[in-house]
């Protein structure tokens, strides 16, 4: 993978922050938790700073997963549906409150509802209320029993818009199977990005 290096971020100042940048930005996922004995993620951005983490559930709490910043605000809360096989929603945070409308919604295909999803939808209303769709594309690794690696892919232009892959060293060296890049392209909201990689994760119980 090429070096990219660190370039502006336009964020807002409250803890659901939307930030986005106007360069590829890469990440780094590390599937442990920074809780001792527990479970979840946390993710470095390429100064190794911890820009988000996950850390509040396990094998039997995979239907509230809180994306918390670094101070433990929480950026986005996801919930999986009761009653709705396959259905996952996430809503943000702004402050200590949380928005009562979903901010995007994930559904699991129906005919692929029986095993492990190789695409599942994804609808997302931005802020200005502009309905778009997201489409979340396996790459065949879950299949293979490796972590969650995926691409994330705007449906009405067919662009890759975030990948999730094995990290690898600037030598070529890849790192272990808990070690993952996320590489983001410009003017995408970082946080809806993992909203998204989590619930895939979620689904194929790889994280």
């Amino acid at each position: 993978m090429a070096r990219v290096h660190s370039s502006p971020l336009v964020c807002s100042s409250s803890p659901a922050a939307v930030c986005r940048s106007e360069k590829r930005k890469v990440f780094t996922l590390w599937l442990k938790s920074l809780v001792l004995n527990g479970r979840g993620c946390t993710v470095y951005d390429s100064d190794g700073l911890i820009v988000y983490r996950v850390d509040n559930y396990d094998s039997r709490c995979r239907d509230n997963i809180c994306l918390m910043d670094l101070r433990g605000n929480i950026v986005v809360n996801i919930l999986k549906k009761k009653l709705a096989f396959g259905k996952w929603e996430g809503f943000k945070w702004s402050g200590r409150k949380q928005d009562q409308r979903a901010w995007f919604k994930v559904a699991r295909p129906c005919f692929q509802r029986s095993r492990r999803p190789s695409s599942s939808p994804c609808e997302f209303e931005s802020d200005a209320g502009r309905a778009m769709r997201y489409r979340i594309d396996d790459d065949g690794g879950c299949r293979a029993g490796k972590r969650a690696c995926c691409r994330i892919v705007d449906a009405g232009t067919g662009l890759v818009v975030a990948e999730v892959k094995r990290k690898v060293t600037a030598g070529g060296v890849a790192l272990g199977e808990d070690v993952l890049a996320l590489v983001v392209e410009p003017d995408v909201d970082h946080s809806l990005i993992m909203g998204l990689v989590l619930v895939y994760g979620l689904m194929n119980h790889t994280m």
